[in-house]
């Protein structure tokens, strides 16, 4: 099975989170990714950090031979994200402190999570992946 990609911004969300957690047994991993929307005058992201750990995230997903869900959350565009009463800031259980942020969802819970700094570390990417 191909790599299920699903995508989601602040307004549509839990909709999408909803679909995402209740195909979840379907797939062996689960993922989240927090990442910064493009900017619509160059079709790039606003955030380094994104731009340099995307295609290394999506690199290793793709030749995974594990069936995965990958939930592509966007964080809005950079004064959403600055303000400090983000929604996915403040909620209790993602609790983001940067983009990009990656995390492993099992049995409704986050598992394991790599944050900006590291979440484009081949081998964190593949152990985050290959959690049980």
């Amino acid at each position: 099975m191909p790599m299920k990609v699903l995508d989601a911004t602040l307004s549509n969300f839990d909709v999408v989170f909803d679909k995402f957690k209740a195909e979840a047994p379907n797939y062996k991993a689960n993922l989240i990714l927090f990442l910064a929307d493009k900017d619509p005058a160059t079709s790039l992201s606003w955030c380094p950090d994104c731009v340099r750990a995307e295609p290394v995230i999506y690199k290793k997903l793709e030749v995974s031979s594990d069936d995965i869900a990958l939930l592509r959350a966007y964080v809005g565009d950079r004064p959403t994200w600055r303000n400090p009463q983000h929604p996915w800031r403040v909620n209790s259980t993602f609790k983001l402190r940067g983009v990009p942020t990656l995390v492993r969802w099992e049995n409704d819970a986050i598992k394991g999570r790599l944050e900006d700094h590291e979440a484009h570390i081949e081998q964190k990417i593949d152990a985050l992946v290959a959690a049980t």
